[in-house]
């Protein structure tokens, strides 16, 4: 089913679940294309392989405290 097509159909359900209130058409149709493309970027984010995070710098007690130490005056 086209976008077009799924926006009209998830528009007359809000409409039917609204009760059939007149006059609500463009709000109902917004609120739609926002349901619609939700949904599209959801599927589309199922799709993507999970990236691979780089693994955290670590720091052992021993370079840590090289590091922090101070120089020796000669």
């Amino acid at each position: 089913m086209n976008m077009y097509e799924e926006i009209k159909k998830v528009a007359h359900d809000l409409y039917e679940k609204s009760g059939r209130i007149g006059g609500r058409d463009f709000e109902n149709w917004l609120e739609a294309e926002k349901i619609v493309l939700a949904a599209q970027k959801a599927a589309t984010d199922k799709k993507k392989p999970a990236e691979k995070k780089a693994p955290a710098k670590t720091t052992s007690k021993k370079t840590a405290t090289k590091a922090a130490a101070k120089p020796k005056k000669k």
